[in-house]
Parts: structure tokens; sequence; C-alpha cells
């Protein structure tokens, strides 16, 4: 029995960066790209290398190059680890696994290091198809956490549960990380949002602006175990732009959503550095009349557009600066 598992790419519409500093959240996965694993029972067990595990380069630049954008270990890491954290939840659940063996592989066509959950997304795939090669059922909210934990305990990754969450649900959902809740459950409050809500919604991305989140996140995290004031009023304030655009969302406000899509990045470049590069992409999008912010720590943007006629405007002009821009298929 072959078994194929697929996961998507998430854009977060609202409240990032908050989502690791138990803060509010809106986002949604969307089908445009597509991360699959594929698996089946063999005699030993065997991770095979796909397009990010490459050995073979055609000079020592195309390496260098490589190292720089892939890191060491491309997406190898991903499935072991993410293997490894399935193989601990089992045994820390008390989960009995059949001793049949398996050889697997990963494929992916979400844009790397763009702050589109691609390595999550693998991640995800993973755990999926772990859970029917095995017959287990994980919930939700628990597969999100666990999910997690293959990149931040197992990768020692810097990252947040708001990507796992809408992966594991495969669906739009406004999530609110209390930190009493995060303390007393494992998990926040999680509500299903109906797609059809959201409208008019555009990404855009270039591939040379790629930066890991763990990059954008070391600074702030500092700042807020220091409990830097800034920062945490910060993070309060993407709680309420949430809270008011899951409102604006439901009741189809649309004008006042994408005044607070502006305020959410406006307020993520008072206590962040943004660099060049992603400063003009997001001023070329306004420039058009259309909202802008980041999907997640850089490098691809969201915003809301009016009407057809300023959609294609905006991708006519993002494209004049090698920038693609997507209407997001959201599941």
């Amino acid at each position: 029995m072959i078994i194929r598992a697929k996961s998507y790419p998430r854009a977060a519409l609202l409240g990032n960066p908050s989502d690791g500093y138990y803060g509010k959240t809106i986002g949604f996965p969307f089908r445009n790209f597509t991360a699959e694993v594929t698996l089946y029972e063999t005699p030993e067990l065997e991770i095979l290398p796909a397009q990010y595990d490459s050995h073979i380069f055609n000079s020592i630049g195309e390496l260098a190059s490589d190292v720089d954008f892939y890191g060491y270990y491309g997406g190898i890491r991903l499935l072991k680890a993410a293997i490894k954290r399935f193989y601990d939840y089992a045994l820390e659940n008390k989960i009995e696994l059949h001793e049949k063996n398996f050889t697997i592989r990963y494929a992916s066509s979400i844009p790397y290091r763009l702050g589109l959950a691609g390595s999550s997304a693998i991640i995800t795939a993973c755990i999926r198809a772990l859970m029917k090669f095995y017959g287990v059922d994980i919930a939700p909210y628990h597969m999100a956490g666990l999910i997690l934990s293959v990149e931040s305990e197992e990768l020692e990754i810097s990252a947040g549960l708001q990507d796992r969450v809408i992966q594991a649900y495969e669906a739009p959902v406004f999530m609110d990380f209390d930190k009493n809740l995060m303390e007393s459950q494992g998990y926040g409050h999680y509500e299903i949002l109906d797609k059809r809500l959201f409208r008019n919604i555009y990404i855009a991305y270039q591939s040379d602006l790629s930066e890991g989140s763990e990059v954008v996140h070391n600074s702030f995290r500092e700042q807020y175990n220091f409990g830097v004031e800034k920062v945490l009023n910060a993070i309060q304030q993407w709680g309420e732009i949430t809270i008011k655009g899951k409102e604006c969302l439901r009741e189809g406000r649309m004008e006042e959503l994408n005044k607070l899509i502006n305020q959410n990045f406006d307020l993520r470049s008072s206590v962040m550095n943004i660099g060049k590069m992603n400063r003009e992409m997001i001023d070329l999008a306004r420039s058009t009349g259309a909202s802008a912010k980041f999907t997640g720590s850089g490098g691809a943007i969201i915003g809301l557009y009016q009407n057809e006629k300023m959609f294609l405007m905006l991708k006519d002009l993002l494209r004049k600066h090698r920038i693609l821009t997507i209407k997001p298929d959201i599941l």
C-alpha cells in the first residue's frame, strides 16, 4: 500500500507575529502550492532525499549558494525529526506501534523561507502519513502541538503554533493563544472560520527576499523575555486588531479590515527591523490602494484589493519588480 499525504502553505491575515507570545491570530491554508509525503512498506526504514537534499553540484559556488539558501541538512532533517517525535509521542501516550518498516520521501512546491510555513507543511504531511501507516488518530489541537515540537524541541527552531494549527485543521482559523489556556491544557482556543468570508485577498512574494523565521524572531524574543514595554504593548495591540478583524470578516466590513491589515504591519515595523527590500514590496503594494502586511516572517505579503481592476494594477506593478502575485485558493 502506498500512502500519500498532503499539506499546504498558510498565510496569516492578522495578528502575527504574536502567535509565539500568547497572542491572537487569524490565518488560512491555501492550495496554490503543496507539500506531499509518500510512504510505503519496505524491509528497512529509509528516508529518500529530495529537492533540498542534493549532494551533487556544478561548482563550489553553487554548493555555497545551496548552503546559504537551504542550510546544511535540507528537508531530510524535517522527516527524520518528525518520525522521531511521532515515535516519542506514541511512547508518551502508550500507543502501541506495529513493527513494519517503511520508505518515505517528500516533495514540495511551496516557495522556501518566505514565511509561508513550507517546513511545517512537510512535517504535517509526514505526521499525517505516519498516522495512516500506524492507524493512529490524533486530534488536530494535539497534532498542532506535536508538529511544533518537531521544530522547537528536535530542531531547536524558534516557532509558534499558528502555522501548525492552520495546517492541522486545514481551514481558516481564529486562534487565541491565551497564556492560562496554554498552560492548563497545552493548546489555545481555536475557532474555524468560513472560507467564504475571505474575499479579495492577494498574496505576493519574491524568492530572493527569503529569511528564516528564527532570524526574525531572535531579537524580538529576547526583548519579550526581558519584558520590554513596547514589545508587550505590541502583542496586546495585535490581539485587539485580530478580534476586530474577525468581526469585520463576519460583518463584511472590508474597508475597515483593509485598515487593520495595514495597522498590523505598521505596528510590526515599530518593534522589529524591516529589511529595505521587504519594506519596498509593502510600499509598492500599498501605492495601488491595496493593503499589505507580511504573511509570516517576511519575503511574502498579503492584503486586500478592492476590485479586479486594482488586482490587475497590483499584479502588473509588482511583476515589474520581479514580484509574483497570486489569488490564494483557500481551503
